[in-house]
């Protein structure tokens, strides 16, 4: 297994053989947060997704990671947004695409959710990294990668820029359900963590969660075809899974159940443990 397997590998190996470390160890572990509370979007179910102010209340609400989606302008800017085109979160029409930053950066990327977010933008990929950096984790999915030619290197540029592409505990994650996409990160960023998207029951065959294992850290399924099988499979070829998007708190309790990794949501309370 890659990256940090052998690391995790040692230490667990210590752990076990250390009579002084072994108490310690089953003392605390109840202590630990199990699960993390990853916003979708940022806090999306209370403010207008992938803007600053979804991205802040993410903050506010304690969550552990928040999740933006990246595309880039016709002038090669990276951007935050999750549609393909303008049409559903803006007050403008277009494919993203098509559009030039300086046409992007002027919509109102608030008002579809109320009069009280009106004015707020789209972001740049860079304004994120930089204001949010150490202050939450950020999960970074490369949105129809296929796109935008030679994303994966304007993205692996970012992050080394700031040093990024060697994030502490996991607090950097790429995904996409790109899977080529996937695979040239990883190759690009080779200690940075890597997650395959998916709600096809064909990709949790034993055969496939093996191949996704070669260059993923990260099996990332919606919870509509997660079982304790599959989470089971999932950790045995020493990945992690994170299932989305959660929008009730029965779906939260059910992931909690399943004993995922990390719950994706738009509602950040339904997963804070202390609710």
């Amino acid at each position: 297994m890659k990256k940090k397997t052998l690391l995790g590998m040692s230490l667990a190996f210590t752990l076990l053989c250390s009579p002084l470390q072994q108490p310690i160890a089953a003392k605390t572990t109840g202590e630990f947060r199990q699960m993390d509370n990853v916003a979708h979007r940022g806090a999306s179910g209370y403010t207008p997704e992938n803007t600053i102010a979804a991205f802040d209340k993410a903050v506010e609400m304690k969550a552990d990671y928040i999740e933006i989606d990246v595309q880039r302008s016709k002038d090669g800017k990276l951007v935050i947004i999750h549609d393909t085109t303008v049409d559903r979160t803006t007050d403008g029409t277009g494919r993203v695409k098509d559009l030039t930053y300086e046409q992007l950066s002027a919509l109102d990327a608030g008002s579809f959710k109320g009069e009280q977010f009106k004015g707020e933008k789209i972001p740049t990929f860079e304004e994120v990294l930089d204001r949010y950096r150490g202050k939450i984790g950020i999960l970074i999915e490369l949105k129809s990668p296929e796109l935008y030619p030679g994303i994966e290197e304007s993205i692996a540029q970012q992050l080394k820029k700031r040093n990024l592409d060697r994030p502490q505990n996991e607090k950097i994650i790429i995904q996409s359900f790109n899977f080529e996409s996937m695979k040239k990160m990883d190759a690009l960023l080779p200690k940075v963590p890597i997650g395959v998207l998916t709600s096809s029951k064909s990709h949790t065959t034993e055969q496939a969660l093996k191949d996704f294992s070669a260059y993923a850290d990260y099996f990332n399924p919606s919870y509509g075809i997660v079982t304790k099988d599959l989470v089971n499979d999932v950790h045995s070829l020493g990945m992690k899974i994170s299932s989305w998007t959660v929008r009730s708190q029965e779906a939260a309790d059910f992931l909690f159940s399943m004993d995922v990794d990390a719950i994706i949501t738009d509602y950040p309370d339904y997963v804070d443990p202390r609710n």
